[in-house]
């Protein structure tokens, strides 16, 4: 398997692993405050187009707090490791309904895992390439609410987060996810617009678990080799245009094969990584994929 650290240079090293909070505070404000101007969209123009504008637009940006949590489990978010766990937890895990410790523990075991029958995250991409029925049946239960159900009932059990498996403490977690639900609930009323959080919770229950899913998919799904520890092998890049990534990869996710090279990249200096490693030749038999639509002609077949 490939060693990335060999290839690189001290000053390299050091310009891709270096963390920023003033890169994370951006990256968690600008969140936000699309956020922000998505549900106050709504709330002034409440009607089926903006309804739909932001059922559309909306799950990109809860993914964005999913990817920045775990930026944070990954302690690459902020140079603060209190901030990673604090910001994290409370402003990225917590209103996805994931819970940042639980998340942090499976995905460092996918990490070391990948590529291996012992990856915990496998069941989420073992059977691609699937059949297009099969596919339309998953996107049927995601847009529907009956995958946002089952996790729901998971969290109301106590203990279950949705990106990382059953947590520890679980009827803690529980009530602090009750808690930012009831302070972001809160907050609207408090605006007169209460009824806008049924639109953030709505979205999160059905559009944000399709939007999940494909991630999943492009990262690992239909990939060269799952059965490689080589990332090279195991997991994807998708090079998409500017207005898919917006809908579906925000934060650099897209780079996810320069992630699994080094974990320990924060997700802004992803760009800057990608183009180390091109210029160097280590990803030029890497299949390339330039759209969303591509991977999924690739993962979803007939025969």
């Amino acid at each position: 398997m490939i060693k990335i650290k060999e290839h690189l240079s001290d000053e390299e090293r050091e310009q891709v692993l270096r963390r920023s909070n003033l890169h994370a505070w951006w990256q968690v404000l600008s969140t936000w405050s699309e956020i922000g101007l998505l549900l106050a969209l709504v709330s002034a123009f409440p009607n089926p187009l903006t309804l739909l504008l932001v059922w559309v637009l909306l799950p990109g940006r809860q993914l964005g707090l999913s990817v920045l949590m775990h930026e944070a489990g990954h302690n690459t978010l902020f140079a603060d490791r209190r901030l990673n766990q604090w910001i994290g937890q409370w402003l990225c895990a917590l209103p996805t309904l994931n819970d940042l410790n639980a998340y942090a523990t499976g995905h460092l075991d996918h990490h070391r895992l990948a590529g291996t029958p012992e990856d915990p995250d496998l069941a989420n991409y073992r059977a691609y390439p699937v059949h297009p029925e099969s596919f339309r049946r998953k996107v049927i239960r995601d847009l529907s609410g009956q995958t946002g159900a089952k996790l729901l009932i998971g969290v109301l059990r106590g203990g279950l987060s949705h990106f990382g498996g059953a947590s520890q403490g679980g009827r803690v977690l529980l009530v602090k996810q009750i808690a930012v639900q009831g302070a972001l609930a809160a907050l609207l009323t408090a605006c007169g617009v209460g009824w806008v959080w049924w639109v953030w919770f709505g979205t999160l229950m059905t559009s944000y678990m399709l939007v999940v899913r494909l991630r999943q998919v492009a990262e690992h799904a239909a990939v060269p080799d799952a059965n490689n520890p080589d990332p090279r092998f195991n997991t994807r890049t998708v090079d998409a245009p500017a207005w898919q990534r917006y809908l579906m990869a925000p934060s650099y996710v897209n780079y996810h094969l320069e992630h699994h090279l080094m974990p320990a990249v924060p997700c802004y200096r992803l760009p800057v990584f990608r183009a180390l490693l091109q210029d160097k030749g280590l990803l030029a038999d890497v299949p390339s994929f330039n759209s969303y639509q591509q991977v999924l002609r690739h993962a979803v077949q007939s025969a």
